[in-house]
């Protein structure tokens, strides 16, 4: 680590550039103490990163995102704000954003509170992260336990049906709370994710349970006998100030949002992940207060 201060200006990044930017490397920013000014200066540059510190991390070109290391350092960093041209999007911590509905609020746990995160390896979260980043879009349907209903939705025979189910990623997650310090139990759950993962690359959606186990991918969704096409959903961003707004689903995305939500539609006690090549990413659950399906788009809590 390198301790000349120099103040945060264009240049000096840029010219710092090409020293950090290999994999595991940061630049440390904070206040020169030395003087009254409010100026940031760059520090130096370190491999590891404090559980207090903040990350500003240039994600594209205009497209910046402030975040967090997790208590423990493993996981998904935590993000606070994403900062794309002159729109500032400032995280809901507290789900204030989402409808008063406490079933609702219980389906999408995994991404109403962000501080959660915090505590425990929440695997619906990495997997979400894994999908967005492998760049081919997809998606993940989540299904109850022992529930077979789940199959009326879906187009036979399934093009690939895991039988037993694959189970890797659910016995590493119970395991989490003896072994959560181990590096070999971090990188084999970081393997396990990216594959489970992997599978929503494939045409078709990959279909997991409440426990994490695999149990098809490659899956065609339709609508389920008997049921009336989705006509509406409920649309909301976990973002301070968001208000949330009733759209046709044909308005928020494709082919895959539209057959993930008339999969909720039909299928209520079952969620829905769904990925966008451009890196849009939403989550579908059936809302009992409003009466019908509502899409979380939750792309800003995964860059």
């Amino acid at each position: 680590m390198f301790e000349q201060r120099l103040p945060l200006t264009t240049q000096v990044l840029t010219k710092l550039a090409p020293a950090v930017e290999r994999p595991g490397i940061h630049l440390g920013v904070w206040h020169n103490d030395e003087t009254t000014s409010d100026e940031l200066y760059v520090w130096g540059a370190t491999r590891t990163i404090p559980s207090l510190g903040f990350v500003l991390e240039d994600i594209e070109p205009g497209l910046l995102v402030i975040k967090h290391r997790r208590i423990g350092g493993f996981g998904k960093y935590a993000n606070v704000a994403v900062l794309k041209g002159e729109q500032v999007k400032i995280i809901d911590e507290q789900g204030a954003s989402l409808p008063d509905c406490p079933d609702l609020l219980k389906s999408l746990r995994a991404f109403t509170t962000p501080a959660t995160w915090q505590t425990s390896v929440n695997g619906l979260v990495q997997l979400a992260a894994s999908m967005r980043s492998h760049g081919h879009g997809g998606t993940l349907l989540v299904i109850p336990d022992g529930s077979e209903q789940w199959s009326e939705s879906i187009v036979h025979p399934i093009l690939y049906s895991v039988a037993p189910p694959f189970s890797k990623l659910a016995n590493l997650i119970k395991t989490k709370a003896d072994r959560a310090g181990e590096n070999e139990w971090e990188a084999s759950l970081r393997n396990a994710v990216d594959t489970v993962a992997g599978l929503t690359a494939v045409d078709g959606a990959t279909v997991i349970t409440e426990t994490y186990r695999v149990v098809a991918f490659g899956a065609k969704i339709k609508r389920a006998a008997g049921k009336q096409s989705v006509e509406q959903m409920v649309l909301t961003e976990p973002v301070i100030g968001n208000q949330a707004e009733v759209v046709p689903p044909v308005q928020h995305g494709g082919t895959r949002h539209l057959s993930a939500a008339q999969f909720i539609h039909d299928q209520r006690d079952a969620l829905a992940l769904v990925a966008s090549q451009d890196g849009r990413f939403t989550v579908f659950a059936w809302s009992p207060c409003e009466q019908m399906v509502h899409a979380h788009r939750v792309d800003v809590l995964l860059m």
